[in-house]
């Protein structure tokens, strides 16, 4: 059975089971089947939008969102799938602070549900560092699907991997 990165943290049943959708050539299918449209956010504008709306309805107390794009230098497959910024700066005698979010631009036409946890995953850092417990549990609280599309995600990045191409998915 070939290693795969993505997933090697899950039970062995589990990478079993996405080993037999590659054996079978079906993995780009079973996603494609689970998630059949890409969402409209494919410009840095929505995108603002997009994060804005969902700190708003989840995190009201934490600092305002000062820029959300796409970002086509995170290496997706080497790095990360988004980043987020805290950058202070002293103006005056007061200290600003900007919270920045940037997702891998490969994300600019995948199923809504993998922008969502990816967002969901870099909002959440603004209230907790590090991946801890009540890191998973705000994510769970923003994106009650957190931890399946995780998941469902990982497979993405194994498929892109091993075919070396994206997806094709309907808007």
């Amino acid at each position: 059975m070939k290693k795969l990165k993505y997933i090697s943290h899950y039970p062995q049943a589990v990478q079993q089971q996405v080993q037999a959708l590659i054996e079978a050539n079906k993995l780009e299918q079973y996603l494609l089947n689970k998630y059949p449209l890409s969402h409209n956010y494919t410009n840095d504008k929505s995108l603002f939008m997009y994060v804005q709306d969902m700190k708003n309805e989840y995190m009201k107390k934490t600092a305002p969102l000062s820029k959300a794009v796409y970002d086509g230098k995170i290496n997706v497959i080497h790095n990360a799938l988004g980043t987020h910024h805290f950058i202070s700066r002293v103006q005056g005698g007061k200290l600003k602070a900007k919270n920045e979010i940037r997702v891998a631009s490969l994300f600019k036409n995948t199923p809504e549900e993998f922008l969502q946890m990816i967002v969901v995953h870099e909002l959440a850092h603004f209230k907790e560092k590090e991946h801890n417990k009540a890191f998973y549990k705000l994510c769970e609280h923003m994106f009650r699907e957190y931890h399946q599309v995780e998941f469902d995600l990982r497979v993405y990045l194994t498929h892109i991997e091993l075919e070396g191409k994206i997806a094709s998915w309907n808007q």
